[in-house]
């Protein structure tokens, strides 16, 4: 997993969104969704923290069971270590059943021991897709279908709040975007009535979890879902609109017959969610 600090200017928006919501789509294929619903609960901050009690090798790899745990992976032998690398972190995908990863050794120092979580989140993920079998055609993809995958499932939080800015530098880990953490954050919100605002200990990650969430609220307002109103309804028709549309849970694309004076209901395939649309 790549990290940017003061040398690399963090990237805002939402450059990689198709490929964050073929992910999410992904994961409903894989999973179904009661195997989604088995991620109901976050991560809890209190589980992913090491404090000085701790030590730095008892702490990460207690931080690590817990990621495990979230992600529903076998309980194993769980090996953390540091040493000096260009990357945050990496993972060794074998057939288990023990766990090693390896951190940078700047995790190590005191100041940045509160990320140790977020980087296990990002390396602990590539885990499970692995023993899912669920990839992506590129190396770039399955990178964003392991920010998402932490992200949804209940781990990610972590990475959108390792992000910090200040006027001489800044912190980021993964390769979403900071927005598009909070994009995948807010999704994920939505489906299990879920508000993260209290987890966050930075400022910027909060702020960025705002325009995450306000870019979510957008796909539930395209039509012709009901939520879209009469004028972007009529816009739509329009530009010759045929009545197809991304699901807003899962984005699984969908169509419906246009025309007609009622209301209909469209049920997605892959999320199983019913949707109010109008004409």
């Amino acid at each position: 997993m790549p990290h940017s600090d003061e040398v690399s200017p963090v990237v805002h928006g939402f450059p990689h969104l198709d490929t964050v919501r073929s992910s999410i789509t992904a994961l409903y294929r894989r999973l179904s969704p009661d195997g989604v619903r088995r991620y109901e609960v976050s991560v809890p901050a209190s589980d992913v923290l090491v404090d000085d009690s701790d030590g730095l090798h008892l702490g990460a790899q207690r931080v690590a069971r817990a990621l495990v745990r979230q992600l529903r992976l076998p309980e194993a032998r769980m090996v953390v270590s540091f040493r000096a690398m260009e990357h945050a972190a990496s993972v060794e995908l074998s057939a288990g059943p023990e766990y090693f990863v390896e951190l940078n050794e700047r995790f190590a120092r005191r100041e940045h021991r509160r990320d140790i979580g977020a980087a296990l989140a990002h390396e602990i993920t590539h885990v499970l897709l692995h023993r899912l079998g669920l990839t992506m055609p590129t190396t770039a993809g399955n990178e964003i279908l392991t920010d998402v995958a932490a992200t949804y499932l209940g781990a990610g939080w972590l990475l959108l709040d390792a992000f910090r800015q200040d006027g001489m530098s800044s912190q980021k880990l993964g390769y979403l975007t900071p927005e598009e953490f909070g994009y995948v954050l807010a999704k994920r919100a939505a489906v299990f009535d879920e508000d993260p605002s209290p987890w966050f200990t930075s400022a910027v990650a909060y702020e960025a979890w705002l325009r995450g969430r306000e870019e979510a609220a957008r796909d539930w307002r395209r039509p012709p879902l009901a939520g879209a109103g009469w004028a972007a309804r009529r816009r739509a028709r329009a530009a010759g609109g045929d009545g197809a549309f991304p699901c807003p849970v899962c984005g699984q694309r969908l169509r419906v017959t246009a025309g007609g004076q009622r209301r209909v209901r469209a049920r997605c395939g892959v999320c199983g969610t019913v949707l109010e649309c109008a004409p």
